[in-house]
């Protein structure tokens, strides 16, 4: 009986530890998979996000605040982000340091100033209006051509009509997207410019001239300039790629800058939302902006269809036949893709990124407008790097709801986010991409790594076919390949040899893509001047940084300023 009793109370012992030892397992898997849980998504809704107001805006303007051309403090947060979603620094990943380290600037700052021989605006001869052509990025840059083209013949320029009738139908005014006030006065010592077109002149008969395209100083002091004696309003009807990229006068070059990086500023609106989700982006660590060319649009017009169903080829088939100012419909897919004239597609563009060693943590910035097919096409990509973010993921509606039917101003959301990434990587080099790689070689040549879309879809149809795989062996060609196409300075490429006429022309580097050597020069070697750039802005020197948060790796280098 005795022996009996204490089996019982052994076995009562037993049975009570056990279950007192699985309750604490599953009481301490309950905290890690709660905490883990609440790690995913950072706490947007946190009153440390709050979009500034108009009147804060004005405020932080008066009293000095850096803009998002220049580095700022890092986000304050109400809660610091879970460790879990930071960058893993040390996860033995093969030279991690270099993937997000920029390329030797060798002492190139922004020189914009202009000469001594450089004169104010005098006594106009008459008004210049233009209608703008094109996306934000097409936009912009004959803005600012059309700026030089009003000091080339001495007009008053009238604030440009941006594009209404192009593919996207946005219905957005100058002053919707860029700061109109900013623009007038930055540029009063250049040429003089006005809102709106005098009264006694809204009637008067206007001389409508597509100018040619490319063209140098000559074309519009004699043959422009000699409108004026028959009219007092001249009306550009298109603005894209009207200046030649190279061989005008250096003050005209300079001019261009000018307004391209600090006249041609956007609106406080859009700017205060750009900036917010470059701090939004910041929280997780150094980050990727990927402009994912893979939309409706851009499909349509290059008439590439690798990896589409028949009934997207079609679809894309139709649009392009159906738009009038698309010159050419007939277009071979299979021949576009293999000399590089495609987009990579959004599987192409995860083999590339892990072939360069990239880690699937890795924290990446879609710029894009809605991708063509939707999640159907972003399964691989995702599977390799489920951190991707978007405008959509990183606010929420009521934030976006300003800008959300203006496909304008979103793409300038994506143009602020793109330009303050730790690197920049473009699916395709089209008018966005040229441009915010332009930006960034000006703002201290951050790192952009532009891809070799003829050599990677030869090697990626190669894992199509079996005949190589992804390993080592790939990445290692892979990265040889993009060594040298990282956004290291270089002078613009001019023309191809033996193009003629407008192909000469057409084959050039565009002005806006490497403003080097007309924009940026070289000065003595200093302490600190591999990693900041100083630019005269407004009569005083402004610092540009590009360590952003990499953090504890850059600074245990010693290259980043305390």
């Amino acid at each position: 009986m005795q022996k009996r009793r204490c089996r019982s109370l052994v076995l009562l012992r037993t049975v009570l530890s056990c279950a007192i030892f699985v309750i604490s397992i599953i009481a301490l898997l309950s905290v890690h998979l709660h905490i883990f849980l609440f790690s995913k998504v950072p706490a947007f809704s946190d009153s440390s996000y709050k979009l500034p107001s108009q009147h804060e805006i004005g405020h932080q303007r008066l009293s000095g605040e850096l803009r998002w051309t220049q580095e700022f403090s890092p986000p304050q947060f109400a809660k610091v982000p879970p460790p879990s979603q930071k960058l893993n620094v040390a996860n033995g990943n093969r030279d991690f340091e270099k993937l997000w380290k920029p390329p030797q600037s060798r002492d190139f700052v922004p020189c914009v100033e202009p000469s001594p021989l450089y004169s104010r605006p005098t006594e106009s001869r008459g008004y210049l209006l233009v209608h703008t052509n094109g996306g934000l990025n097409q936009m912009r840059a004959g803005i600012c051509d059309m700026v030089a083209v009003a000091r080339i013949i001495n007009a008053t320029l009238v604030i440009p009509e941006l594009d209404k009738r192009s593919f996207w139908q946005d219905s957005s005014n100058f002053s919707d997207v860029f700061d109109e006030d900013h623009f007038i006065s930055a540029l009063a010592n250049d040429v003089r410019v006005i809102k709106k077109l005098p009264k006694e002149l809204r009637t008067a008969t206007r001389g409508v001239k597509h100018f040619r395209s490319w063209s140098g100083i000559d074309y519009y002091q004699d043959e422009i300039a000699r409108m004026w004696e028959e009219y007092q309003v001249i009306r550009a009807a298109k603005s894209d790629s009207r200046l030649a990229n190279n061989n005008l006068p250096p003050d005209i070059q300079k001019l261009r800058c000018r307004v391209h990086y600090e006249a041609l500023r956007f609106a406080p609106r859009v700017e205060a939302m750009g900036k917010l989700l470059v701090e939004r982006m910041r929280s997780y660590g150094p980050y990727i902006a990927l402009h994912l060319r893979y939309e409706k649009d851009m499909l349509a017009f290059s008439g590439c269809t690798h990896g589409l169903s028949p009934a997207e080829a079609d679809e894309l088939t139709m649009i392009r036949e159906n738009t009038a100012y698309w010159k050419v419909k007939d277009i071979d897919s299979r021949e576009q893709r293999s000399k590089g004239y495609c987009p990579l597609t959004p599987k192409e563009v995860g083999m590339f990124l892990a072939a360069l060693g990239y880690p699937s943590n890795t924290p990446i910035y879609i710029a894009a407008g809605e991708i063509y097919g939707g999640d159907k096409h972003m399964t691989d990509l995702l599977s390799r790097f489920p951190l991707l973010m978007s405008k959509e993921k990183l606010a929420s509606v009521e934030e976006l709801e300003p800008f959300t039917c203006h496909a304008t101003q979103m793409a300038a959301l994506d143009y602020i986010v793109s330009v303050e990434s730790d690197v920049f990587i473009p699916s395709y080099s089209g008018n966005m991409a040229r441009a915010v790689e332009g930006h960034r070689r000006f703002l201290g040549h951050r790192k952009t790594i532009s891809p070799d879309r003829k050599a990677l879809v030869h090697l990626f149809d190669k894992i199509e076919r079996g005949s190589i795989k992804e390993g080592k062996g790939l990445s290692d060609r892979i990265v040889e390949i993009h060594k040298r196409r990282q956004g290291s300075p270089r002078k613009r490429k001019g023309p191809i040899s033996g193009t003629k006429g407008m192909e000469r022309f057409r084959s050039e580097e565009a002005f806006y893509v490497n403003p080097l050597p007309d924009c940026l020069c070289q000065e003595p070697a200093s302490i600190n001047t591999s990693y900041t750039s100083s630019s005269r802005v407004g009569g005083v020197f402004v610092h540009y940084y590009y360590c952003y948060s990499i953090g504890a790796t850059t600074e245990a280098a010693g290259r980043c300023p305390l």
